[in-house]
């Protein structure tokens, strides 16, 4: 069915292309272009939505800026998905300070469903009580452990997450989930402190109690800004350091 988005009556309105982008990510929310699926071109979507095609590009410019949208030169574009090689470390900010590259391991420690703790429950907008599911691993890079992650997902769209079918999966944990659980998690919130290592963290790290280590608490949202992941990553920086662009 056709959607015909008419011209703002007054400056109170958004651009007609950020309505059409609200349009589109409409459609990627309910399913219409999946994960790795190419959209309609330019010229069908303008069609569709009875707008010019420079009206649609721009549109199709912020999705693809904002990491819902892919370019592929001469093929079109995609919806993004964080099983591509060139995405599922997106949120993984750790580097080596040598520079190289290496493989990255992870070892699922616990998956349990549990009632969400206040601060969890409050973080991902559940109620007191709420079930969510609890998830521990860590990721080593070559060979090293680094990262300790403690997971929090709300347990409604998680039915069914195992550790077995997390660790069984091959593909990045995000893929896991927006692939068996359409649960795409499209950008994240980080707070970033020291903190010393202790307990449970400190035996998985091979670390001394006491040892420095970055604690980078991450708010991951789906569509709509909804919270679907709270994470909480102790790093060990001994011998990494967590990099990021500004631009």
């Amino acid at each position: 069915m056709s959607t015909a988005v008419s011209e703002p009556a007054s400056p109170a309105f958004s651009p007609l292309y950020q309505q059409i982008k609200a349009l589109m990510v409409r459609d990627l929310q309910a399913g219409t272009w999946r994960p790795g699926e190419a959209i309609p071109s330019e010229t069908e979507l303008a069609a569709r939505f009875k707008v010019s095609q420079g009206t649609v590009r721009k549109a199709i410019d912020e999705l693809a800026t904002e990491n819902l949208l892919v370019r592929r030169q001469g093929k079109g574009t995609f919806v993004a998905t964080h099983a591509e090689q060139t995405t599922q470390y997106r949120f993984l900010r750790l580097q080596p300070d040598d520079g190289q590259a290496g493989g990255t391991q992870r070892q699922f420690i616990d998956c349990r469903r549990l009632r969400a703790p206040a601060d969890v429950a409050r973080a991902l907008g559940l109620r007191s009580g709420d079930a969510a599911i609890q998830i521990k691993r860590v990721l080593s890079l070559r060979g090293v452990p680094v990262v300790f992650d403690e997971i929090w997902l709300p347990a409604a769209p998680f039915k069914g997450l195992t550790a077995e079918r997390l660790s069984g999966y091959r593909g990045p944990m995000y893929g896991l989930f927006e692939s068996e659980f359409g649960v795409r998690m499209i950008r994240a919130e980080e707070k970033i402190r020291a903190v010393a290592a202790e307990g449970q963290a400190a035996e998985l790290l091979a670390v001394s109690p006491g040892t420095p280590l970055l604690l980078v608490e991450r708010l991951s949202l789906t569509y709509g800004d909804k919270p679907v992941e709270l994470r909480r990553g102790l790093y060990n920086t001994a011998s990494h350091h967590y990099r990021n662009e500004l631009s």
